[in-house]
């Protein structure tokens, strides 16, 4: 077993963390309180001309093909500045993946360059409804043959990115007599398709300056060619790309708990009571203690998930054990590092608080803590 990175994982790694310091740290205080979307807009375009949208993509569609424990390195990376930023670069890198793999030859071609070079700022997935989160086979929308295309109406719930995507990937249901699950599809859709309508922005707790909107289909007439895979598979597509998508929030939340733990250990070197520095106290060694344990514990777990998804084995369970275990430790690292500040990691001129809610996210997208416990517990309990 490797344990050590590549030069190439260094290389993105390092190329990450210089973009993240200048570019998307700057930003991030400014899209908490609702403002830098056009400096969102432009890092996201230089994100994309350093090879961070096509992380896991091949070279003809100008994707890096640096593969997954690269993307994991660079979400981790890409999230010290700014989550908001870096939830996007990982949905979209997602999106391409999706179409890498289920896609045909013609819509590789038609998307997989502009997700790569920027021209699409991001792309959106489409999954989740008001009655189908967690059981995302409960779906309601529709999508109805007409001839030589399919007509979609219903309605999607907090979609990343939305605002500014290029491309959607939708799921639908294509026969709705079919059992639970087998008669959903996915599909293509372009942003500006009539009858796709961007709703309502969602008002967030935190990574606030990630647009979240409802996505409403109306009508929305697309060629039947717009169809990704075979028809009625569509279900099986997203089940495994939100596997692989729970790599990216480990690796979100794994960044996001670094900084806050960063900021606090500088703090209480700097801050003196009772005459020493706070970091000189037991109490606090210890609290630092835990959470550098915890934060090495899900950098393993999810270097490993993403390494079982590397070669091409099951990483089902790995993906769902890291996401787990980096976004509960999230939590506990975010409100270390406030606890650490004391009154002043409660006030906004320290990020503290910012970090503690954008991690808060990571528990539930992607699957909720509850939901990769009883995946973690199926996997297992199909070995026995």
């Amino acid at each position: 077993m490797d344990f050590f990175p590549s030069e190439e994982h260094q290389l993105i790694q390092a190329t990450a963390r210089k973009l993240s310091k200048d570019l998307l740290e700057p930003n991030a205080e400014a899209l908490d309180h609702g403002e830098g979307r056009d400096t969102l807009l432009a890092n996201l375009k230089t994100l994309a001309e350093n090879g961070f949208m096509g992380l896991n993509l091949a070279a003809r569609y100008g994707g890096t093909e640096a593969g997954t424990v690269s993307f994991a390195l660079a979400i981790e990376a890409l999230a010290r500045g700014c989550a908001s930023t870096t939830v996007t670069v990982s949905v979209t890198n997602m999106v391409g993946e999706v179409i890498q793999a289920v896609g045909s030859d013609e819509q590789k071609a038609a998307y997989l360059p502009k997700l790569s070079d920027g021209t699409y700022p991001a792309g959106a997935f489409c999954l989740t409804e008001a009655g189908a989160g967690s059981d995302p086979s409960a779906m309601k929308t529709r999508a109805v043959k007409d001839g030589n295309h399919y007509v979609l109406n219903g309605t999607k719930l907090y979609i990343s990115s939305a605002e500014y995507a290029g491309v959607f990937v939708v799921w639908a249901v294509t026969d709705p007599d079919a059992p639970k699950g087998k008669g959903i599809s996915c599909f293509l859709v372009e942003a500006d398709t009539p009858g796709l309508i961007i709703s309502k922005a969602e008002k967030k707790m935190g990574q606030t300056g990630s647009a979240t909107n409802e996505v409403v289909f109306e009508d929305c007439r697309i060629p039947a060619t717009a169809m990704m895979g075979a028809e009625n598979d569509g279900f099986r597509v997203a089940v495994g790309e939100l596997a692989g998508g729970r790599i990216g929030v480990a690796s979100l939340a794994l960044g996001i708990a670094n900084q806050a733990m960063e900021t606090a250990k500088q703090y209480v070197k700097e801050r003196e009571q009772f005459g020493r520095p706070l970091a000189d106290m037991q109490g606090i060694q210890w609290m630092i203690a835990d959470r550098e344990t915890d934060l090495e514990a899900a950098r393993l777990l999810i270097l490993q998930a993403a390494t079982l998804k590397d070669a091409g084995q099951p990483f089902s369970k790995a993906a769902s054990m890291a996401k787990l275990f980096a976004s509960e430790a999230a939590q506990r690292a975010t409100y270390t590092a406030l606890q650490l500040h004391g009154g002043a990691g409660y006030i906004r001129d320290y990020p503290l608080e910012r970090y503690a809610r954008d991690a808060r996210i990571t528990t539930i997208y992607e699957g909720t803590s509850e939901i990769q416990r009883l995946i973690i517990a199926r996997e297992t309990m199909k070995a026995v």
